[in-house]
């Protein structure tokens, strides 16, 4: 109790999340008088943010925020509405998740993982393309890595899997020695598995035709569709929605802004949370003509976005063949007559997977520049265009002036998602 004030050095993710319980404690014992919310701090080549904070017993009258006067700092050090009072909206629940965490050297390189593909011979003859499937993370989404294969056992139980024996065998030899030394019980004697399969995500994205993804940490807020059974892993949030709408209010202005000041950041990149930035976010409520004036502007965006990063002229369809189950994780893509499958002759059928590939050389070193991080960076007139032509079209399904400062924005959002909980718990709702 002797303390009248003192200083914190921290860096700036101790503006959100969990860490950010520190400087609300702080709010509730005394007050925040000086704040600079997110400065540079270079030191021996390392290139940090820090936020520095000055706090006391609540004596103070002048505040100080980012080198100007505020009336108050809230404990994500902002003095506009205070963002921290937003809460979890229940029509965003069971939407939003973290990719799987496989916790192993469970990959496979494209030689491998065709050879497992077509290997037969498993004792249950099942084929392999049950355990074996794509994966992509956020260095493979934005930097345009070729596609990586993984071993997916999921939840079977190793009387199961051991009988995918190929497969298995390279389970057993890269992933069991460093399982077997690990200190976690679970993941030593679970260690064909996953280490966090995220089971809730898989079952709400296997039925869809497609799903959106976005990168945990990024310096561009980039939302993808990928298609199952391509797996996202942990460096991924994956939403289970299929509709261009979706899409396009994700993409928007207006929800980027909302996720920059509601996550945290990791160094200088904003960090992508589905608790804070998706959970917290209110939708607007479109009349049909404005929700499909959002799905036409999505539409178009990711429509121009592809082919700029899959030139048709540059490109070339290819069809993967392999064995696989109906009930697997490739069924969509499987070719069986129909007679066959109502007579319940076969379980397995030919899968016919397509994917776009360089037509040659030239062309693949062409493709390598075609990346998102590289199309955000230079922000053409046409991703511009068509960037603003999707804010104006969710501007108007909310009724606002596309032309609002960040500020207002948040403002206006952190009031309908305040209301939206007070009409939630109305003793009449």
């Amino acid at each position: 109790g002797k303390c009248k004030r003192a200083g914190l050095l921290a860096t700036q993710g101790i503006r959100g999340g969990a860490n950010r319980e520190v400087l609300k404690r702080i709010k509730e014992t005394g007050d925040i008088f000086f704040a600079e919310s997110d400065r540079p701090w270079i030191l021996d080549g390392a290139n940090v943010h820090v936020s520095m904070v000055g706090f006391d017993i609540g004596a103070e009258e002048q505040r100080s925020l980012d080198g100007g006067s505020a009336e108050v700092i809230n404990a994500n050090l902002t003095a506009f509405s205070d963002l921290t009072s937003a809460r979890d909206l229940p029509s965003n629940k069971s939407l939003a998740f973290l990719g799987s965490c496989k916790g192993g050297s469970f990959d496979v390189d494209e030689t491998e993982a065709l050879t497992l593909l077509h290997a037969g011979g498993n004792p249950h003859t099942r084929p392999n393309s049950d355990v074996v499937r794509p994966v992509v993370n956020s260095e493979d989404l934005l930097k345009r890595i070729a596609l990586r294969w993984i071993i997916d056992n999921g939840d079977l139980e190793l009387s199961a899997a051991c009988l995918y024996e190929l497969p298995h065998a390279m389970v057993v030899e890269r992933v069991k020695p460093a399982r077997d030394a690990n200190r976690d019980r679970w993941l030593r004697e679970n260690w064909w598995r996953p280490q966090r399969m995220r089971p809730e995500m898989r079952n709400r994205v296997a039925p869809l035709d497609r799903f959106i993804v976005t990168t945990t940490t990024s310096k561009h807020r980039v939302f993808v569709w990928l298609r199952h059974p391509i797996l996202p892993d942990h460096q991924l949030i994956v939403f289970a929605r299929s509709d261009d709408y979706f899409f396009g209010v994700l993409h928007s202005r207006l929800h980027e802004v909302w996720a920059l000041k509601l996550g945290t950041r990791l160094e200088t990149r904003p960090r992508y949370t589905p608790t804070t930035c998706f959970e917290t976010f209110p939708f607007p409520e479109p009349t049909p003509d404005q929700e499909t004036a959002i799905a036409e502007a999505a539409k178009e965006l990711d429509t121009l976005r592809n082919a700029w990063l899959n030139p048709p002229e540059w490109t070339k369809e290819e069809i993967l063949e392999f064995p696989g189950s109906v009930d697997g994780p490739w069924s969509r893509y499987i070719e069986i007559p129909k007679s066959e499958i109502a007579n319940q002759k076969s379980q397995i059928g030919l899968v016919r997977y397509p994917r776009l590939v360089p037509r040659d050389a030239d062309c693949a070193a062409k493709l390598a520049k075609r990346t998102l991080t590289n199309l955000y960076n230079q922000r053409p007139t046409w991703l511009d265009l068509v960037h603003r032509k999707l804010d104006e079209a969710v501007f108007a399904a909310y009724g606002w002036d596309a032309g609002m400062s960040d500020g207002e924005i948040l403002e206006r959002l952190l009031e309908l998602n305040l209301c939206a909980l007070s009409i939630l718990m109305s003793p009449t709702s």
